[in-house]
């Protein structure tokens, strides 16, 4: 019986000899650190108007949804987000998922029918990989951003539904997908579009609607935007938005969705309130973008190879993944946090620091958490040098 365990260690040895042991770290409440890992971008998490709004529908309605959706746990403040997310985006209809992981799954189950081709992007996030996976869809993995690549696999299975799945701003690297360009190869194809705009959502975008709007593509029929409403704005869930029809199709049919304990309502509502302080939060999209030029000058002027990222997520390259997680926790030690993406999260297996920018971060806290991971760095060769 303990042979399984056995191999378990056998496993977690190999992993701690490649670098690639991860470990949990508890947060306490106001730990002081200056936060560049987080998702929070437009610094929403705390703001009164939202922590206000989920206490007040915390006394209204308790804890949790105390059922799925289609039971008991749809309340007045799901539906209310729902509404307001379909108007913000500019599509028919949207529904809330208890995550934005599972909105993903879900989305692309939907998406599905007999002899589905599924073109998804190489660096897509692990949810549109697994959720490809669990459709059992046939699933044409292409090279990323290569809307040249797409139209080929397209063109290869000509007469079959198919979907092209893609991020909007991608989360390891920060880059924006061509988002028009891969719609109108889409659409001369007779394919749908499925955009997760998890990293676009808040940050990019009229009255940051994100990167769908920005492309011109809200409302089109043959797209499908999913997000998670865990980043910019500073709650947690997901949505799935698009036609009506689909969105019916979605209630009635969506497995992540019918047999899953709903949203806790005063998520929901805080949520909702986080949305509204989003569509006039230019001057936070501002700052943020500011943020992010500073940040990449910075960086860049001390040697370091350095996305050029199109919203709020940097990558900085690092030699490996021992010398990746050793700098992050050197900068950790020094009250700075910062992500460290190894595979086999990355999708090039190539280890990085991901810098996160947040409106919600003092401005000279931020400026001085630049300086720390400049000091914090490995040793440099040529794989992290510009």
């Amino acid at each position: 019986m303990a042979d399984w365990l056995a191999a378990l260690d056998r496993r977690a040895d190999l992993r701690a000899k490649a670098g690639l042991t991860r470990r949990l770290q508890p947060r306490p409440a106001n730990d002081g650190m200056t936060d560049l890992a987080g998702n929070d971008y437009l610094g929403l998490a705390t703001h009164p108007e939202v922590t206000a709004a989920a206490t007040a529908a915390l006394s209204a309605y308790g804890l949790g949804a105390t059922g799925s959706r289609l039971v008991r746990g749809s309340t007045d403040a799901h539906h209310a987000l729902e509404a307001e997310l379909a108007r913000w985006l500019g599509t028919d209809g949207s529904l809330v998922f208890s995550s934005g992981y599972l909105a993903n799954l879900g989305a692309l189950r939907a998406l599905v029918r007999p002899r589905t081709l599924l073109v998804s992007d190489a660096h897509n996030h692990a949810s549109l990989i697994d959720g490809c996976r669990i459709s059992g869809a046939e699933t044409v993995v292409t090279a990323h951003a290569d809307v040249t690549a797409v139209a080929a696999a397209l063109a290869a299975a000509p007469g079959r539904p198919a979907v092209v799945v893609t991020e909007s701003v991608f989360s390891v690297d920060g880059d924006l997908a061509p988002l028009a360009r891969l719609h109108a190869v889409a659409r001369s194809h007779g394919a749908l579009l499925l955009v997760d705009d998890a990293h676009g959502l808040g940050v990019t975008g009229p009255a940051g609607a994100g990167a769908v709007a920005a492309a011109g593509l809200a409302g089109e029929p043959d797209v499908v935007v999913t997000a998670t409403l865990s980043k910019a704005l500073g709650g947690a869930g997901g949505v799935v938005a698009g036609p009506a029809e689909f969105v019916r199709h979605l209630v009635e049919t969506g497995r992540t969705f019918i047999f899953d304990t709903a949203l806790p309502p005063a998520v929901a509502a805080g949520v909702h309130a986080a949305l509204r302080l989003a569509r006039t939060g230019d001057d936070l999209r501002a700052e943020v973008a500011d943020r992010v030029v500073l940040a990449v000058g910075r960086l860049r002027a001390a040697g370091f190879v350095v996305s050029a990222p199109d919203a709020a997520v940097i990558s900085v390259t690092a030699p490996g993944p021992e010398a990746a997680t050793a700098w992050a926790a050197a900068c950790r030690d020094r009250g700075v946090a910062v992500g460290c993406f190894r595979p086999p999260s990355t999708p090039d297996s190539r280890s990085r620091l991901r810098l996160t920018v947040s409106a919600g971060v003092p401005r000279a806290a931020f400026e001085q958490a630049l300086n720390v991971v400049v000091e914090c760095a490995p040793a440099r060769d040529s794989e992290v040098v510009a």
